[in-house]
């Protein structure tokens, strides 16, 4: 049937993810692995049980899967995790891919980090064509951040940050906003990373998986705390995109770009331009929706990318409108049972 398009002339045009509210899909994020090396509070519990490793794809699956994609006209990826770089031999499916960006068929390759691996992998990345990527620092006092991650060390991310940026990596800190945690500490974060040349990017927490906790204890609202920045801050509205959820501003007084991803104060569903692939390839078309696509199977029935392709068109179908993200003491479960490192950051 493609081969029929292609000659028709059709192929073009099809060749796009377009979901049912006319939203083109061109950014695709894909968790390589469920396993951190890190236990946020706001993310995971302290004792996690991850997936068998024979239920993850291969690298070769996963890499088989994102062509498809990009086959049907997805430009940006990113890997997630978990923590990505953990999985290994993740170079070789970091160098595997950048063939796309050879050819021009895929215009950014790039992923998010905790920072703990960038010492190790940052001179990798840049040379198989990542030119920025996503660190998650949520405080740079050493001591909170012991206590937010449980098990992470900041100068270890901090030298790792420093690796990147001598690698030729741009670099963009994302935060998230912990109501009595590191509330009081982003004017002087934001500060740090624009000294740094460094975008930052301040994040509702998102209630997803069980974390042993009360999330209405942690939800702080970015409205509120964008409010309190603008009485020590000049914030001027700017139309700068990177293709994610984020609005930004510039910090006349820093002339850096600051970031507001906010899926609770103000969802971002009417631009959303992404779908995420979990470790076992289930796609999920909304982070906060539980509708999922087996492409697992489809990808392992046949050698060729007929079914897989088919099962992806028939998902973006399906894309629903908006999620299901909510916080408050009526709603105090998880929107989604799967943490946020099942699906990808």
């Amino acid at each position: 049937m493609l081969e029929a398009l292609r000659q028709s002339g059709h192929y073009l045009r099809m060749a796009q993810l377009i979901d049912p509210f006319g939203r083109h899909v061109s950014y695709l994020r894909v968790s390589v692995t469920d396993r951190c090396d890190f236990r946020c509070v706001y993310c995971m519990a302290e004792n996690m049980n991850f997936l068998p490793k024979a239920d993850l794809l291969t690298l070769e699956e996963l890499d088989r899967l994102c062509s498809a994609f990009i086959a049907q006209g997805v430009k940006k990826l990113r890997l997630t995790g978990g923590e990505p770089l953990v999985r290994k031999g993740i170079m070789t499916l970091v160098e595997s891919l950048s063939r796309h960006l050879k050819t021009g068929a895929l215009e950014e390759l790039t992923l998010t980090t905790n920072g703990s691996q960038l010492v190790k992998y940052a001179k990798d990345l840049a040379r198989h064509g990542v030119k920025r990527i996503n660190v998650s620092i949520d405080t740079l006092d050493a001591d909170k951040f012991k206590a937010i991650t449980r098990w992470g060390e900041l100068a270890k991310v901090l030298d790792g940050v420093k690796a990147a940026q001598d690698a030729g990596l741009a670099i963009k800190i994302n935060a998230v906003a912990l109501k009595g945690v590191n509330e009081f500490e982003i004017p002087a974060m934001l500060t740090w990373a624009h000294g740094q040349k460094m975008d930052l990017t301040l994040i509702e927490t998102m209630p997803m998986g069980d974390i042993d906790g009360d999330r209405t204890d942690q939800y702080l609202p970015l409205s509120q705390l964008r409010a309190q920045l603008a009485e020590q801050f000049t914030l001027q509205d700017i139309p700068y995109k990177t293709g994610g959820p984020a609005s930004y501003v510039r910090v006349a007084e820093t002339g850096g770009r600051l970031g507001f991803i906010t899926p609770l104060t103000h969802n971002f569903c009417e631009s959303c331009n992404r779908v995420r692939i979990t470790c076992t390839g289930t796609l999920y078309m909304c982070l906060g929706q539980n509708d999922a696509a087996d492409l697992r199977a489809p990808l392992r029935a046949s050698e060729s990318d007929g079914l897989v392709t088919q099962a992806i068109m028939e998902a973006i179908g399906r894309k629903p409108k908006g999620h299901d993200f909510i916080i408050d003491r009526d709603h105090n479960r998880p929107a989604v049972a799967r943490h946020m490192s099942v699906t990808g950051g």
